[in-house]
């Protein structure tokens, strides 16, 4: 089974993206959603974070005050760490527990959607990496016309995040989704056709040959590993 990871930056359109493998019938496991379930009510997560934060982040619902919590950790980088020690490391373990539900499914392929995948570490584990990409310029005004957001409130927030440019080192394949709508939607379909050339049958022998497809896992991560290393030195 081929993983995919997925990731753009905000407002590039890796959402919209998403969506169109979704209708190719491709699972999608959103890491967005994943954050949101595993801090669902009576989860250990959020057992942890109210034991840090204290009980006045929990709502009378039982659910987590994302609100409140947000305030706390928006301007304090050592309880953001915090939050981010105890609600990352769940997010990943859900992601692996769906792969897994994926290849006991007999998927050919599934696409892991994470907004954070490179800057987490989490590209290295994947066997494809799609970075959707738009201009600067054009990322700005969808970030302004989607949030209503003045020129000095999105710029600061786009300066926050890694460049997107800075990810497409990171790539397989680049979707540049600058254009019209029926250009993306071609570039998603010449990319399903290219990651079924890329699946091929081996998906059948490593389904029923599971030490292949440990062997064709750990062959993906010393690669990534290696490219890691590469950019780390350039960027020296």
């Amino acid at each position: 089974m081929l993983v995919i990871g997925l990731t753009g930056g905000i407002a590039t359109g890796k959402s919209t993206v998403s969506a169109l493998l979704r209708t190719s019938s491709i699972p999608i496991i959103d890491a967005d959603i994943l954050a949101r379930e595993v801090v669902a009510p009576g989860t250990r997560a959020l057992s942890k974070i109210a034991a840090y934060f204290g009980p006045n982040i929990i709502l009378p619902d039982g659910s987590l005050d994302r609100k409140k919590l947000g305030s706390i950790v928006f301007n304090d980088e050592t309880k953001r760490r915090k939050l981010n020690s105890i609600v990352h490391p769940a997010v990943t373990w859900a992601i692996m527990w769906n792969i897994l539900g994926c290849w006991m499914r007999g998927e050919r392929m599934c696409v892991v959607d994470v907004p954070l995948l490179i800057e987490g570490g989490l590209w290295k584990w994947m066997g494809c990496i799609i970075v959707v990409y738009c201009s600067p310029e054009t990322q700005l005004q969808r970030l302004m016309a989607r949030d209503k957001s003045t020129y000095p409130e999105a710029s600061a927030r786009l300066t926050s995040q890694q460049p997107i440019s800075s990810k497409i080192a990171f790539a397989d394949i680049v979707i540049d989704s600058s254009g019209s709508c029926a250009e993306l939607e071609e570039q998603v379909r010449l990319c399903l056709k290219r990651l079924e050339r890329t699946v091929g049958r081996t998906w059948v022998v490593s389904w029923l040959l599971p030490p292949f497809g440990l062997l064709s896992a750990a062959w993906t991560l010393l690669v990534r590993v290696a490219l890691c290393m590469k950019l780390t030195k350039r960027i020296r």
